[in-house]
């Protein structure tokens, strides 16, 4: 993008190609481009918290923000992944109590919007987690004990990012969706069909890196999905000490993008309004913004005192929406699940468990030299030199201790 010397707006026609863009995206459903970007007056939910799908006239649609319901192979597919996913949960908790994890953000509770996020793209498209995404990262084929390395306080993220298309988790808020955008942006000067879903959550669209993200994203038109999940807390803060826009998705209307906002804890509502999303950036409709709304049912991490920012009483009252049990009664009233099928998924998820309690109690080999092997393709003199001092102390240290050994030998 190239900016005048005298910061004068750029001109009308520059703007045209993605106005248009937005008219056409808008055409598709017999809307203004307003009502594309602005999200539905009421938030997407196909499945009630009792687990009974709603009347079409009463799941939050309207022109334009409508959404089929997805097949029942995805769905079952999604009910596997929500009882792998809450089983990984639990595991991670206790085995971070165990000491064979450094710390583990759970996603208890938002295991249906980790799941309808990998399921909703396909093969050659990039997801960008947040560090408390490791169901999504499973759900999108990598090995569990691969997924959680990096909580266990090793300095690489454990798998390849280009194998699976996922990027690392990293614990700096919202950079994530600055890497996403890059990705989408080079996809398309390449001509490629690419889509990217980059996560967030409510805490980072206070930061100044999501305004970054989205604004380029937009006036560049990029294949991007801001999925956010807005689980009612930065660590302690409340969303309402961050935003009092009518929504999350509101935003997006002030970027030139669509917007919209569905209940996060509904994984069929969920995979319906991912599942178009995808389908939009891919058609080049432009970058869209989804914001879920959920909860996250335990503390921030393993060194986080919840109950010091929030009442009991409120988590009780999301744990009545529980995304798992909401899934199960759906499928089941539905004839989709019945006991043999519900016994091969718990199978399925407890032999997770057992390979993540395994595969994280081996001790792993430690090679200090890492510290300066992959820092630079090219190590600087500076590299080199301490990697020499390192060596040398190394070898003074083993030096000494077998001497000792042998002195105690005579």
């Amino acid at each position: 993008m190239t900016i005048s010397a005298d910061h004068t707006a750029p001109d009308q026609a520059s703007k045209a190609p993605v106005e248009d863009a937005l008219s056409e995206a808008a055409k598709k459903f017999g809307i203004t481009a307003e009502d594309y970007m602005l999200p539905a007056r009421h938030q997407i939910q196909m499945v009630d918290p009792d687990g009974r799908l709603k009347p079409e006239g009463e799941q939050g649609t309207e022109p334009g923000h409508e959404y089929p319901l997805p097949g029942d192979d995805e769905l079952m597919a999604a009910y596997e992944q929500l009882v792998v996913g809450r089983r990984v949960n639990d595991q991670n908790s206790a085995l971070v109590r165990q000491g064979r994890m450094a710390v583990y953000p759970s996603s208890h509770g938002q295991e249906a919007c980790q799941v309808a996020a990998a399921l909703c793209l396909s093969e050659g498209d990039w997801m960008f987690p947040t560090y408390r995404d490791a169901v999504a990262v499973m759900a999108r084929g990598v090995d569990p004990v691969q997924a959680m390395t990096i909580f266990r306080g090793d300095w690489h993220s454990g798998f390849d990012p280009h194998e699976h298309k996922v990027g690392i988790q990293c614990t700096p808020l919202t950079t994530q969706l600055l890497h996403a955008v890059g990705v989408a942006h080079a996809a398309k000067l390449r001509g490629e069909s690419t889509v990217v879903l980059a996560m967030c959550g409510d805490g980072a669209t206070s930061e100044g890196d999501f305004h970054e993200a989205l604004n380029f994203a937009a006036v560049f038109h990029l294949p991007v999905i801001f999925f956010v999940q807005n689980n009612k807390y930065a660590i302690s803060v409340p969303l309402s000490h961050q935003s009092v826009a009518p929504s999350l998705a509101h935003k997006a209307v002030g970027y030139g993008m669509a917007g919209e906002r569905v209940d996060g804890n509904d994984v069929v509502a969920l995979l319906a309004v991912l599942d178009r999303a995808v389908k939009l950036a891919r058609e080049g409709s432009g970058p869209l913004l989804v914001e879920a709304n959920t909860y996250r049912m335990q503390a921030h991490t393993n060194a986080d005192d919840d109950t010091r920012y929030r009442e009991n009483s409120e988590v009780a009252e999301w744990r009545a929406k529980d995304p798992v049990n909401r899934m199960r009664t759906y499928l089941t009233d539905r004839g989709l699940l019945d006991d043999d099928v519900e016994s091969r998924t718990l199978e399925k998820a407890e032999a997770v468990a057992t390979q993540l309690r395994d595969g994280l109690s081996e001790d792993v080999p430690v090679d200090p030299q890492e510290l300066f092997r992959h820092v630079f393709a090219k190590p600087t003199p500076q590299l080199k030199e301490q990697s020499a001092m390192l060596a040398d102390e190394l070898a003074r240290d083993a030096s000494s201790q077998n001497s000792g050994s042998q002195e105690a030998g005579k």
